[in-house]
């Protein structure tokens, strides 16, 4: 088990001013910060991160989103990192994410969901190293 995971504040929850209020939450719920960057990622660097699904007919649709605004990238650190930061962020569909998770606060729909949260330590390793050099983590 890794202490660490990876997370992207979506270009819907910057576009909406609510990048500051869901960091509040994440360092308020014991993570530390350890890498973060504001950028905006074209739709070949989105395709690239999402190349997991490239076969899935929302594809298109989530590089098209992810490349829209900017958006916030960050490695989190906390203790069993991965599983406590889905907890935080709530389902997918936020209708159905529990009350006081930040889908259910921030996000407003399942395509528009605010937040990315990697699934495992697996992921959280390569997604981090997507956006990251070892120089960019403190």
């Amino acid at each position: 088990m890794s202490n660490t995971t990876f997370t992207m504040i979506k270009p819907d929850a910057t576009g909406k001013s609510y990048t500051g209020a869901i960091l509040d939450r994440i360092v308020k719920a014991g993570f530390s910060i350890k890498a973060m960057k504001w950028t905006k990622l074209t739709k070949e660097q989105a395709g690239a991160f999402y190349a997991v699904h490239k076969e899935r007919p929302f594809y298109g649709e989530l590089v098209e989103f992810m490349s829209s605004g900017p958006i916030v990238a960050a490695i989190l650190e906390k203790e069993n990192a991965v599983a406590d930061f889905r907890k935080l962020i709530g389902a997918t569909n936020p209708a159905q994410a529990d009350e006081g998770t930040i889908r259910k606060e921030f996000a407003a729909s399942v395509g528009e969901n605010a937040v990315h949260g990697s699934d495992s330590d697996e992921n959280a390793a390569i997604e981090g190293n997507f956006f990251f050099s070892e120089l960019e983590r403190f």
